[in-house]
């Protein structure tokens, strides 16, 4: 099962708890942060964020522990995936507390499945593969070959101390790459974001995909 398909699904869900299950031989439990209007399950060690919306009229109270949510009334909006390399020897930018708990995602490469009914500026469909594969050394470059110029980006600056690193959206695919490293922030983050290697990859649920 792709990570797209698992959008939607209900916490609740079978297909998504065995998903969790083949990441890791050992039960993993989620730091849960719930509040009125969203739900996250943290797996730390998995190096997975989920983001669940509730449904049916459900308000979560802030603080609820994981076995007094409502499961059926809570659907999966998006996922967090995390990559965390080693830093370089010269590498100053600080990553936020809650990157730092995370661990990075198992499984490599990560295989997104891509939209097929991408127009270019003229209208026409443009071709591209069914999937892309995301290594753990995948650059802005290698992403961008195969995904295309983003519908969205930002970040690239702020403080030295913390600076934004920068971040690309391709909406129609339902995914937001964000970068790290010293490539990623700065003055020239834009003309070095080439060679940034993905930190987070957000996967979010997009009407009529896939």
């Amino acid at each position: 099962m792709s990570l797209q398909h698992l959008l939607r699904l209900s916490l609740n869900s079978e297909a998504l708890s065995e998903y969790i299950k083949s990441l890791s031989s050992e039960t993993v439990t989620p730091e849960v942060k719930a509040y009125s209007d969203v739900v996250y399950l943290n797996y730390y060690p998995l190096g997975l964020s989920l983001l669940f919306k509730p449904i049916s009229g459900y308000k979560p109270k802030t603080g609820l522990t994981r076995s007094e949510l409502k499961d059926d009334c809570l659907t999966l909006d998006s996922l967090d995936i995390y990559n965390i390399p080693k830093p370089k020897p010269d590498d100053k930018v600080r990553s936020k507390k809650s990157e730092i708990a995370f661990s990075s995602f198992p499984i490599s490469p990560l295989v997104l499945q891509l939209a097929q009914d991408v127009k270019d500026k003229d209208g026409k469909v443009v071709s591209r593969p069914a999937s892309i594969e995301l290594h753990r050394d995948s650059q802005g470059k290698d992403i961008v070959q195969v995904l295309g110029e983003p519908d969205r980006k930002g970040g690239g600056s702020g403080p030295s101390s913390g600076s934004i690193g920068i971040w690309c959206e391709w909406t129609k695919d339902g995914v937001l790459v964000e970068f790290g490293g010293v490539e990623a922030t700065g003055p020239q983050a834009w003309e070095r974001g080439k060679d940034a290697v993905w930190k987070v990859i957000t996967v979010f649920d997009v009407d009529g995909h896939i």
